[in-house]
């Protein structure tokens, strides 16, 4: 559907200059923006994994792609590289927030930046060196380079001081960590483990995260939105390899450390960095809240992949043309790894709206209202 855009950026809290108009044709998906809808911030810019990329691991020499179907298979705009059957919980974020489908930076060009881009890969970590069995993956330091990309021709075209004003005004939404264990400590070919315990490791991630964090908050980055990782003993690729099918609860236990790192972090970064407000959501408390009370969200199966192959759907992960499940909004998990677009809009929307305990210490809604200094 033929959409018009007005692109605009805040200069001193108040709206002083407008873009022209951009006719673009946008891929919905599930719902989509209403007509006339309000943006409550400019932008909003996206950095993590295959949880929320959309497309940028597409040209790369990279395992770790989601750009053939049945990928896509209930979105618009079909296989962009979106991990999912349909959105991501960033697409629903995104939409909740009044902006368009954020476009990948492989793919985003002119004005469409305006409105903010997606840095995620597929396999990427904290770590550098986490996810190099898929080879190609951007890391999040390479990430924060490829915005800094970005910043650095918005700026070019409409000059620092109001460029620094809108960039203070803009979510930075940061959901890292899955792969650091999944595609690293927990990798038989990695070292990691015997180099680190749980305790240790996540202490390691949480400086790095840290150190990462900083480098945006310097480039401008005000606002954060900083998503934990959920009960990664519970996917299908780790309920395969149980030998009664239930959850691993060495996995959940692993990870336990990293989370409760990141809700210190935030509570550090946002005492010690001037001006900047970061929020934590609670990803495994969500997830399991959806998955008690799996029938009050219109869900049935929880144990196994809607595409996959072998034990809980979860051996191997969805391959290229293979028949999905039927029933897809009844299911948690879309395939060995990630959860169905269902789960995706149930998070994006407890996280835009959801209560203390879901999302610390404000959820996004009002993090997007809060009057920030900038300088």
């Amino acid at each position: 559907m033929a959409k018009q855009f007005y692109f605009r950026l805040f200069s001193s809290g108040l709206l002083v200059l407008y873009f022209m108009v951009l006719q673009a044709e946008v891929a919905w998906g599930q719902g989509g923006a209403a007509e006339g809808r309000k943006e409550m911030v400019p932008a909003m810019f996206i950095f993590g994994d295959s949880l929320i990329d959309n497309g940028n691991n597409n040209n790369l020499p990279s395992f770790a792609k989601a750009n053939y179907p049945p990928y896509g298979i209930d979105f618009s705009g079909g296989p962009t590289g979106r991990f999912s059957n349909g959105y991501t919980m960033v697409d629903e974020i995104a939409e909740l927030l009044g902006l368009p489908l954020i476009p990948a930076f492989s793919e985003a060009t002119g004005d469409q930046v305006l409105h903010g881009v997606n840095y995620a890969s597929a396999a990427a970590g904290i770590l550098d060196i986490t996810g190099r069995n898929f080879v190609g993956r951007i890391p999040f330091g390479q990430q924060i380079k490829n915005f800094q990309t970005t910043l650095d021709q918005i700026t070019e075209n409409l000059g620092a001081d109001d460029v620094a004003r809108a960039i203070g005004k803009c979510i930075f939404f940061v959901g890292m960590g899955s792969n650091d264990y999944l595609n690293n400590y927990l990798m038989p070919n990695y070292d990691t483990k015997n180099q680190y315990n749980a305790q240790q490791f996540a202490d390691l991630l949480a400086q790095q995260y840290t150190h990462h964090l900083t480098r945006l908050y310097n480039l401008g980055a005000r606002k954060f939105v900083i998503a934990g990782v959920g009960r990664m003993g519970c996917i299908p690729s780790i309920l395969a390899q149980s030998p009664n099918g239930s959850c691993s609860e060495d996995v959940n236990l692993l990870v336990l450390p990293f989370n409760a790192n990141v809700k210190a972090m935030i509570n550090n970064l946002n005492t010690n960095l001037p001006g900047s407000k970061f929020i934590y959501i609670d990803i495994a408390q969500m997830f399991e809240d959806i998955v008690t009370n799996a029938r009050v969200y219109g869900l049935s199966v929880a144990n196994r992949g809607c595409c996959g192959i072998g034990r809980n759907r979860g051996q191997i992960t969805c391959l290229p043309m293979q028949t999905p499940c039927p029933n897809r909004d009844q299911y948690v998990f879309w395939d060995a790894f990630h959860p169905t677009a269902a789960v995706n809009i149930i998070i994006g929307r407890k996280a835009f709206s959801g209560d203390f305990s879901q999302v610390y210490p404000m959820n996004i809604q009002q993090l997007s209202t809060l009057n920030i200094e900038t300088n």
